[in-house]
């Protein structure tokens, strides 16, 4: 617990010694120059985070010392998104089903994928389904993809989806899933999946919010250093997102979430922690901080912490 309050993080990746998207042309889509990133340097150092050690040789110690990190810094649960593939994933979360939960995270576009989508359900106990919107070409709003809605309709699962910008500097800046709008027939068409995009829309905001207008079934994700800011006109800050969103949509739509994954950083506790001090100086409630740090993910996940 952070003081009186229990947390769920909505938002993270386990570090895997496998590919963590094994279906996704993650090279290409998260730095295609193949530069050393100097902002990403940056960013360590500003957060006084040591350089990212190798994953080691097996996921089960990987998981061990991840159940450490919650017990350490009293975080309840995480929901990491993504793990080395379903199955792979799906080994992790039994290794530690009270505190981890999985979303599946196959490309939408593999063969089969909305069967693939329930099996991660019903047999693998995926509770959500994360997809990469700027790592896929074809249009998020194709009628190709609406049988994976209709799965998570079914079931009633969170569908966590990337838009704005991707990957470290020189990653991806422009693409047709770029803008969360073009969401907006989708959560029409599926109203009763929830829909989740995280980072405040990363460098998309006020899109984020018309669409959260639009669309009640849309949720909004803090999660990450959402350095992004930095690159925005005029300035904005992490209070400002904060403040304007839980203002216009409320924080029974926001979940708390760091995007954190691989050590020796583990579980981000200055993202956390700068969260929970700006929730506090904006003069949430204590029914709003519940909702933001656990209860609108444990309605969404279909849980109790």
């Amino acid at each position: 617990m952070i003081q009186d309050l229990n947390v769920i993080d909505f938002h993270t990746h386990f570090p895997s010694v496998l590919p963590w998207f094994p279906d996704y042309d993650t090279m290409k889509s998260h730095n295609p120059y193949g530069k050393t990133d100097v902002q990403s340097d940056r960013w360590r150092k500003a957060w006084n985070f040591e350089p990212t050690e190798s994953a080691g040789t097996d996921d089960m110690q990987i998981a061990d010392r991840w159940y450490a990190e919650l017990e350490e810094k009293g975080v309840e649960k995480v929901v990491f998104v993504s793990g080395g593939g379903n199955d792979n994933l799906a080994n992790v979360v039994a290794r530690h089903p009270d505190k981890f939960i999985g979303f599946a995270h196959h490309h939408p576009g593999i063969p089969n994928a909305a069967d693939e989508l329930e099996r991660a359900v019903t047999e693998l106990g995926m509770k959500g389904y994360k997809l990469l919107g700027p790592a896929i070409d074809t249009p998020i709003n194709d009628k190709s993809f609406y049988p994976l809605w209709e799965v998570a309709q079914k079931h009633k699962i969170p569908v966590l989806i990337h838009f704005g910008i991707l990957g470290a500097a020189g990653g991806v800046i422009t693409h047709v899933n770029m803008d969360p709008l073009i969401m907006q027939n989708v959560a029409h068409d599926f109203p009763d999946v929830p829909f989740v995009l995280p980072h405040f829309g990363a460098g998309y905001p006020t899109q984020l919010l018309h669409l959260c207008w639009s669309a009640p079934n849309v949720y909004v994700d803090s999660s990450g250093s959402n350095q992004w800011v930095r690159w925005m006109m005029p300035e904005i800050t992490l209070q400002d997102l904060m403040y304007k969103f839980a203002q216009t949509i409320g924080t029974n739509r926001l979940l708390f979430s760091t995007d954190s994954s691989g050590f020796p950083r583990g579980l981000s506790k200055p993202y956390l922690e700068e969260q929970h001090r700006i929730a506090r100086f904006l003069g949430w409630s204590d029914q709003q901080l519940r909702e933001f740090f656990s209860e609108t993910a444990e309605s969404l996940l279909g849980i109790k912490a």
